[in-house]
């Protein structure tokens, strides 16, 4: 099992207690709403592993205490017939990512205790807690063989001088970057000339052996891939002499515009490593291929594969590689959704998780290629993570009126028992809204799923204030989620309707309605916001007059959009991180295969069709026809959507004379994650929809 620690910083010392209580006021449970400091009280489930007879699941369980501005991760064990639980793990210290042992009698487990975020073991009631390894700059994150004789672990190697004091000796101070090609930045770091890397060892009785630098010291690129490092592409095989991971060993310019991973093999024993996506004739294997994951036998590796370089959104294939002959099925080729978080069972099928009409929903299929593709569960939810052990299928499942919480599956009948109550103490003292699903007829004649949400106590016969909901990606779903920072609930709770469509260009409803967006940012797209909100705006409930728009990336790019098109609909607006100009906006970022997809190519490519239209419809080019108050809000550390984009917007604004406000976190990035930063981010959100909305 392959374990991501990134969260976590390191650090020399250990680092100091921290307490959690977080438990409701009296005033909270009077007023028995919903609030940003009600939301903070919440835990987190993060993580979990189901022991091998499938009677008890550990789970990492996150909470913060809101007045030291940080939170905490312990581990907690769950015996599934009882619903005992117990924090194996207290919070002087992060405790995270537990595995059992072969036998079952203890976990292994990442710590920051003793300073850097180390390998710990300790028995399975919790007790007896030993540190493992010594590893000097802690690790970000590890894999334990399935045979626990080896050990892998990320850690982070310089690989080529970048900065100006490692290049001139005599001038240590200096603080300059030096780049002769791109990428120099990515999602919320510059490029240090550090990349991560996997290491391979003996794991002996007294710790951790030498290490094998699996990537080589010198490679410039990262394994598991930036920038969400997901330890998940990393898998020992079942009889550890081998393990598989993703990789783009790309540099410069060719690693900007390229999605090109593919799935390595390294063999322990001689030291080798095979790619096996390439030289493959009758199958394409040029865009993202991830997550191997091991057959029991271990004579094939299942992973997921787009086909279209460049494409980040393509459809996400279930392939099946015979590492003996190196034939390659493709098992999900008649089912028009993504496979994601694949787990095998036996050697006969596979589940997975597909997202369908805006829920996510677990899946099998035959290992031979064989039969269609079933769908196991159904109802309004989303399931987020699943393993099956002992006879049980536990995992992850959330709604837009429920944060994550462990559940056990029966995967003959698709029916599902929630098996955690993290968060019960909330939910039996909190009012949440109704949820509705409504289909709504787009101007092409096409339906259109969009979630409503309603104020809690909502009556008919009273007059809201509606929000139309924006959301970003732009290729995500608007499916059953919890978010803790787009929340759907905390919105109704302040007393908004909010209209959450599933406009073109999100998953879930096939490949064709996904691919629509890419080079028509401004187009059918946008005209399916406005159909849903024109179409909810018509209830006798909604406020026509009282109309408010928000949304992040790219949401933050319709919002700025609809600012220049929306002819008088809304009174108020709201970008986070939004795109504001196309041409800057093409410098500005890094990851450019993103807008070479989205936008069809470069503001100078003069004779591409499908790039000078997305480069004329730029919102920039708008401005002059803005006349609603607009917030616009940044994070001065995301270079996803620069901060510079956010600048010009607010910019443009106030010299037109419109009432604009601008809310810059400079610890943040492409999203708001600090307790504190939060609040303030809930307060100014909801500040300015009151002053404009009620």
């Amino acid at each position: 099992m392959s374990l991501l620690l990134s969260g976590f910083v390191g650090c020399n010392t250990a680092p100091e207690s921290i307490q959690i209580d977080n438990a409701l006021t009296a005033e909270e449970i009077a007023a028995a709403r919903l609030t940003p400091e009600v939301m903070w009280k919440m835990g987190r489930i993060g993580s979990h592993a189901l022991s091998a007879d499938g009677k008890t699941v550990l789970y990492t369980l996150t909470r913060y205490n809101m007045a030291e501005n940080r939170g905490v991760t312990v581990i907690v064990s769950h015996d599934i017939a009882t619903g005992e639980e117990r924090e194996l793990t207290d919070t002087s210290s992060t405790s995270t990512s537990p595995v059992w042992s072969a036998d079952g009698a203890d976990i292994w487990f990442a710590s920051n205790r003793s300073g850097d975020m180390q390998l710990w073991k300790m028995h399975a009631d919790g007790s007896q807690p030993q540190q493992v390894s010594h590893i000097e700059g802690g690790i970000e994150g590890f894999g334990i063989s399935p045979d626990e004789m080896h050990i892998y672990y990320t850690q982070y190697v310089h690989a080529k001088n970048i900065n100006s004091a490692d290049v001139y000796e005599d001038a240590d101070k200096s603080k300059a970057r030096i780049y002769d090609d791109l990428m120099v930045r990515h999602w919320d770091y510059w490029d240090g000339g550090k990349y991560l890397h996997i290491f391979v060892a003996d794991l002996l009785a007294n710790g951790v052996g030498v290490a094998t630098d699996i990537i080589g010291k010198e490679s410039a690129w990262d394994a598991p891939l930036a920038p969400y490092f997901d330890h998940a592409e990393i898998a020992w095989s079942p009889d550890s002499k081998q393990l598989a991971y993703t990789c783009k060993p790309l540099t410069g310019k060719e690693y900007a515009v390229s999605t090109d991973s593919d799935i390595f093999v390294y063999d322990l024993e001689n030291g080798t490593t095979r790619n096996l996506c390439k030289d493959v004739a009758h199958l394409p294997f040029v865009g993202y291929d991830k997550y191997p994951v091991w057959s029991p036998k271990g004579d094939k590796i299942a992973f997921r594969s787009q086909e279209r370089p460049g494409n980040e959104a393509d459809k996400e294939r279930l392939m099946i590689c015979d590492l003996a002959s190196g034939e390659i099925k493709y098992l999900t080729k008649n089912f028009d959704y993504h496979a994601t978080n694949v787990v095998w069972d036996g050697e006969e099928q596979l589940y997975f998780i597909a997202p369908i009409e805006a829920t996510h929903q677990i899946c099998r299929v035959k290992a031979d290629g064989s039969g269609e593709v079933e769908v196991v569960t159904k109802g309004d939810h989303d399931i987020n993570s699943f393993e099956l052990c002992g006879g049980k299928c536990i995992g992850s499942l959330m709604t837009i009126s429920m944060a994550s919480e462990l559940f056990d599956f029966d995967l003959a009948t698709g029916s599902m028992t929630k098996i955690t109550a993290v968060n019960d103490f909330v939910y039996d003292n909190i009012k949440m809204g109704e949820v509705q699903k409504r289909w709504v007829r787009t101007t092409d004649g096409k339906r259109m799923l969009t979630w409503m949400i309603l104020p809690p106590d909502f009556d008919p016969n009273k007059k809201y204030p509606t929000l139309l909901y924006c959301q970003g990606g732009p290729q995500s779903v608007v499916s059953q989620f919890w978010s803790y920072r787009w929340n759907f609930q905390l919105m109704a709770a302040q007393g908004y309707v909010v209209v959450a469509p599933n406009r073109r260009g999100v998953p879930s409803f096939g490949q064709e309605w996904l691919d629509q967006i890419s080079g028509d940012y401004s187009g059918q797209n946008i005209r399916d916001y406005l159909s849903a909100i024109d179409d909810v705006a018509k209830e006798r409930w909604s406020d026509e007059e009282r109309l408010g728009c928000v949304g992040a990336s790219y949401g933050g790019y319709s919002t700025f959009y609809l600012a220049g098109h929306h002819q008088k609909r809304f009174k108020a607006f709201i970008a986070h991180c939004g795109i504001f100009n196309f041409e800057s906006m093409y410098g500005h970022t890094e990851e450019l295969f993103f807008v070479n997809n989205d936008y069809g190519g470069a503001y100078w490519e003069s004779n591409n069709k499908t790039a000078m239209r997305s480069y004329a419809n730029s919102p920039h080019k708008a401005v002059a026809k803005w006349d609603t108050p607009i917030l616009i809000i940044t994070g001065e550390k995301d270079y996803r959507i620069p901060y510079s984009q956010s600048l010009e917007a607010f910019t443009a604004a106030r010299m037109r004379g419109i009432p604009a406000r601008l809310v810059s976190f400079e610890n943040e990035a492409h999203q708001v994650f600090k307790p504190q930063n939060s609040l303030v981010w809930n307060r100014e959100f909801f500040g300015w929809l009151d002053k404009y909305l009620k």
